[in-house]
């Protein structure tokens, strides 16, 4: 059996939540460029359940020093910013929405250029449920974890489709080493006091930072802009593995 094979499903890694949290993979119908950027360039930086499962720090196409996850990377400001910023780090950009997908990658490389321009070394992509990712990593593998303006499913009887949920933190847990940090952002005033109750009940994790402007260090995104503009106040948390 292949990792592939292998991988489970999310309700196999925790009771309780659905099979998916997040709601639909397209938007508008994709554009021929779009279509040639997942068919040509997404796969050139595909991260394989064999290599997550196996050698994540190996699957990046120079040497890295430290692997970092970004969970739902939205429009691609936020993960290309710090791939820029950190050569010698290798981040795994996470996202399941196409339109996402080809966003990045349209800022990565020209029309004309899919198949073959020069794709960052230290950047691998996950177009899967981030949690079937985090069951495949071994044990301790990340360095650092990033959930930048989720959805916040505010409906309460949603509330069991948000990635910070008591079920899902031994799972992440699991693949963040001791020591490691998990930064969130959120504008959602539901989703704030639900990251403050989630966290409050567990002793995998400690609050070692809460903000209610931007870090330093914490490049800004396209959500941050928008709930800024609309009169939302974002809220930053930084939890640090135990």
């Amino acid at each position: 059996m292949t990792a592939a094979d292998a991988t489970p499903r999310p309700n196999q890694l925790v009771e309780g939540i659905p099979d998916r949290l997040y709601g639909r993979r397209r938007g508008h119908p994709l554009r021929p460029r779009q279509q040639r950027l997942l068919e040509e360039t997404l796969p050139r930086l595909r991260l394989s359940s064999e290599a997550a499962a196996t050698d994540p720090r190996g699957a990046f196409a120079a040497p890295v020093e430290a692997v970092w996850l970004e969970v739902g990377f939205g429009g691609g400001e936020h993960a290309l910013a710090q791939v820029a910023a950190h050569p010698r780090i290798g981040l795994i950009a996470s996202e399941v929405f196409e339109n996402g997908l080809c966003s990045l990658l349209s800022r990565l490389v020209p029309e004309g250029g899919e198949a073959t321009a020069p794709v960052p070394p230290n950047l691998r992509l996950w177009p899967e449920d981030a949690r079937r990712l985090l069951a495949l990593l071994p044990e301790g593998s990340l360095d650092r974890l990033f959930l930048l303006f989720p959805d916040p499913w505010p409906k309460a009887r949603h509330a069991k489709r948000r990635f910070v949920h008591p079920a899902l933190l031994p799972v992440v847990a699991r693949a963040l080493r001791p020591g490691a940090d998990w930064r969130i952002a959120t504008d959602d005033p539901t989703y704030q006091a639900w990251v403050e109750e989630v966290f409050a009940g567990t002793d995998r994790f400690e609050r070692v930072l809460v903000a209610d402007t931007r870090p330093e260090g914490w490049p800004p995104t396209r959500y941050e802009a928008k709930a800024l503009r609309e009169g939302r106040h974002p809220r930053y948390w930084v939890f640090r593995r135990r």
